[in-house]
């Protein structure tokens, strides 16, 4: 029987984090769009690799495009809440996620959604991309996306790419090694060991409370508990098991420290089904043993939260563990820019990176992150340069751009990428990989895609111009473009601030624009969440330079650590003269120890309707 054929005007292979943001961003652009993906679950590391903690981009000023507006359908659809967890203020059940995606694809008519499909052949003629044959079906399209979670198309298709590290002297690094093969390097050890970062099979489990017995969690035939010793030094148990506290009881296992992290021959990953599969059992078996360390540690109350996943016939995961693994790392693509650490780290005095040019002098920048560069090799400590700064009552990344170009291969046509798998290096790919980001990409990966359907060009030929001006006028989810702090998007002056600097790069700094929410309501544009309250008590901070850290003290003895993500109330902490009585409108997260602030009235006298 001949293989089904299909024609589109863009193809999305890989239903990840990416590769979903792309397709619904091509289709919502009015170009007809098919997303094809292996599994029934779109949102990969968000959804089916179970990473409901995003990290990254969770400062108000960050939440834009269509990671806004996942979390706003978030604080809708998630019973308990998403303030639950000590790593992320942003902690869901994946089952929650993933009918996000599902229904915002199935809202779109032009967009088509195939399950059960892994590519097997890119079409290629000369320099152009041309689609992919599947095992019973071939597409073709105008322009084709690789948003496979390794970059298969870029194997597939002879694109050209990196896999591993670089030397210092090939980007220039400061936490590069010397030499990838001399034995006195400091790195040495880990550069042989791992390939890439280190990726995890997530496990999830569920407290069934005091009193109650959770079902015996079985180990492996592997199982050695020392390879677990030290898991919570220097956390608690408590402290540990709150880092990926979800709604409902429920913790997400993808703990670095003597956890479940597996890098293992990491080799195997891209050398075929046979040696993938080797790789998987190893680390799911590795995640089911750490599981049983945990509840044979602490108690039999703690066990596996089975219907977390579906169970997918003929497929490893399912039940507690995820549907697939959390890659950080994938095939990167050998682009018309490389994205390095110099790109990510803050100019030298300044709180941000410098925004990207492109060799015609324009502001090149489609997508914002902020998280520090963060590697992970189990048994090992990364030294990196720093990339952090305190702001909020808490520490957080320093904000960087993605530039248009890393989304572009050098010397082939018809290709965008759109995942983990831009043009990056090894060391900065430690900061790009996160979920907003991706997301970013993604979104700007399938706006890129729909208007070279429009213009009939290719990426290459595309203004970055045009591209940053669909996104910022995207209808439904518009997108930052500049990594403002203090500029939320719900400001009237919002867009305004980003063109700024869109027209005149090289007068960024991220901070430097004057309060702009000084003369607005802050309760008209601070999230609305069921989960927020009203509370008084003592606010005392600690200032140190034009940062703080503060703590709001009950008349119980108790105590909360203030954080805030609103720049308004970053402004009013910097502010303000303590110790004084507050009333702080704000939503407590029991588990992190802290009140996220998003109104604070100081001394304000008792009021019944004030909670103590």
């Amino acid at each position: 029987m001949n293989p089904a054929m299909l024609t589109t005007e863009v193809l999305v292979v890989g239903g990840g984090t990416g590769g979903t943001a792309a397709a619904i961003q091509a289709a919502r652009r009015g170009a007809k769009t098919i997303l094809v993906s292996e599994l029934p679950w779109l949102g990969g590391m968000l959804t089916a690799a179970g990473v409901a903690a995003p990290d990254g981009n969770e400062l108000m000023a960050w939440q834009t495009g269509i990671w806004g507006a996942f979390l706003r359908e978030l604080r809708q659809r998630q019973s308990g809440g998403l303030d639950n967890a000590w790593v992320s203020f942003f902690t869901y059940e994946p089952q929650v996620g993933a009918a996000i995606f599902a229904d915002w694809v199935s809202a779109l008519s032009n967009l088509q959604w195939i399950v059960g499909k892994v590519p097997r052949q890119v079409l290629r003629e000369g320099d152009r991309i041309l689609g992919v044959r599947f095992d019973d079906l071939t597409i073709h399209a105008q322009v084709t996306l690789d948003g496979t979670e390794l970059g298969d198309l870029l194997a597939l298709g002879d694109v050209p790419y990196r896999w591993g590290w670089e030397a210092q002297a090939q980007f220039d690094e400061p936490s590069a090694p010397q030499a990838l093969k001399d034995p006195h390097d400091s790195l040495y050890p880990i550069v042989q060991r791992y390939p890439v970062q280190s990726p995890t099979w997530v496990v999830l489990m569920r407290d069934f409370g005091a009193g109650d017995e959770a079902p015996q969690i079985l180990p492996a035939d592997n199982y050695d508990p020392a390879q677990f010793e030290g898991v919570w030094e220097g956390y608690e148990p408590d402290a540990f098991l709150n880092y990926g506290r979800l709604p409902h009881n429920q913790f997400m296992l993808n703990w670095p420290q003597q956890g479940n992290d597996y890098g293992d021959n990491l080799h195997r990953l891209i050398q075929g089904k046979d040696a993938w599969t080797a790789w998987a059992e190893e680390a799911i078996a590795h995640s089911q043993n750490f599981a049983y360390f945990i509840q044979s540690a602490l108690g039999s109350r703690y066990g596996l939260a089975v219907d977390a996943f579906p169970q997918l016939p003929g497929r490893l995961g399912g039940g507690a563990l995820a549907l697939m693994p959390y890659y950080r790392e994938s095939r990167r693509l050998v682009g018309l820019t490389t994205v390095t650490e110099s790109d990510i780290l803050p100019r030298s005095g300044m709180p941000a990176a410098a925004l990207p040019l492109n060799e015609r002098g324009e502001m090149s920048a489609i997508a914002i992150g902020n998280y520090p560069n963060d590697h992970h090799y189990p048994g090992f400590e990364m030294p990196l340069a720093p990339k952090s700064m305190h702001w909020g009552g808490r520490w957080t990344g320093t904000p960087f751009t993605i530039p248009f170009e890393a989304l572009i291969p050098q010397a082939v046509d018809g290709l965008l990428v759109c995942e983990k798998n831009i043009s990056v290096s090894h060391i900065a790919n430690g900061a790009t990989r996160l979920q907003p980001v991706v997301l970013g990409i993604g979104q700007a990966a399938g706006m890129a895609a729909a208007l070279c359907v429009e213009q009939q060009c290719e990426p290459r030929a595309l203004s970055v111009g045009s591209l940053q001006t669909a996104l910022l006028n995207e209808p439904i989810a518009p997108a930052a473009i500049v990594p403002l702090i203090n500029n939320v998007p719900e400001h009237p002056e919002w867009q305004s601030r980003q063109l700024k600097f869109q027209a005149r790069p090289q007068s960024f700094s991220s901070d430097q624009l004057p309060d702009l929410l000084a003369d607005q309501n802050v309760t008209d544009l601070r999230p609305k969440t069921s989960m927020e309250a009203l509370y008084q008590g003592v606010l005392k901070l600690t200032q140190i330079g034009q940062t703080w850290s503060g703590e709001l003290y009950f008349r119980n003895g108790s105590s909360l650590k203030i954080v805030t993500l609103n720049p308004s109330i970053e402004t009013a902490c910097r502010q303000l003269q303590t110790p004084c009585e507050v009333a702080i409108q704000g939503i407590p997260n029991w588990f992190a120890g802290w009140i996220q602030v998003l109104k604070i009235t100081p001394c304000l006298k008792d009021s019944e309707n004030l909670r103590r």
